[in-house]
């Protein structure tokens, strides 16, 4: 179903077809659905809400992912913003099913902060969904401006939004990610602290994701400033970006995650 949702998208940006559209976008409808059913079942089996495992978070992800894109279906000329985040929503579902199962790794031990592990994952999912958005929008923006630039006009450089509208697209999705990662963070070093586990507080996660919110928290102070053109702000943005996956990569090598607890 996701597959074939990209396929129509992929159609619609191609060539202008409204009924590629409208089609692509009822699949995602089913897509959505399904997860959401998938959810509901795990909750039946398990009695918890499925949130302790990588499979889980990827899970959770995507969902949002698929969310965000059907919200914006609302949005005109959102047709290659909508390809795009789904493309990264289909390979994190198809990877995850790949490399991870839901029983893997379960952090449902860490009895004394559990609350406070709750909202940190919580967090630091929607906070990635978000960025990932801004990401997109800053690579559409890059791309905008190098064919304006050129004067390559064409109907792909027509069905964009204008710089402008993609700037504030981009800025507005930054200002809820890096918050809402940023609060993760801080819950993540809460429980930390809350256990006594201080030398996790050296972990090369905690360190890769507070060197990516210093990156996104540098770009609002630059922007504020108006130092620098959208161009930069924009490749500051994927930079900040780059930090956030390096800091999910550095799962397989970090022991916050690893941590049970006991």
């Amino acid at each position: 179903m996701y597959a074939l949702s990209l396929l129509f998208y992929f159609s619609d940006c191609i060539r202008r077809n409204a009924g590629a559209k409208r089609t692509g976008t009822g699949f995602l409808v089913v897509v959505w659905v399904l997860q959401v059913t998938h959810v509901i079942m795990r909750m039946w089996t398990e009695g918890h809400f499925p949130i302790y495992t990588t499979f889980d978070f990827l899970f959770i992800f995507s969902f949002s992912i698929v969310l965000m894109s059907l919200i914006m279906t609302r949005v005109q000329r959102s047709e290659f913003v909508i390809l795009l985040l789904n493309i990264v929503g289909f390979s994190v579902t198809v990877l995850n099913r790949l490399w991870f199962t839901a029983g893997e790794i379960s952090l449902h031990n860490w009895q004394t902060v559990h609350g406070l592990l709750i909202m940190h994952i919580t967090l630091a999912n929607l906070g990635f969904a978000a960025l990932t958005v801004a990401s997109v929008f800053a690579l559409l923006y890059l791309f905008l401006h190098h064919r304006l630039k050129n004067k390559k006009w064409n109907d792909t450089v027509r069905r964009l939004p204008s710089l402008e509208v993609i700037g504030k697209y981009m800025d507005g999705a930054t200002l809820i990610g890096t918050p809402l990662l940023g609060v993760s963070v801080v819950l993540a070093v809460l429980s930390i602290v809350a256990e006594r586990r201080w030398h996790l507080l050296l972990d090369l996660k905690v360190i890769a994701t507070g060197l990516a919110i210093a990156i996104y928290v540098g770009y609002f102070v630059v922007k504020r400033r108006k130092q620098f053109s959208m161009m930069v702000m924009s490749r500051w943005t994927l930079i900040g970006y780059a930090f956030v996956i390096i800091s999910f990569l550095s799962n397989a090598y970090s022991a916050f995650h690893r941590w049970t607890g006991e």
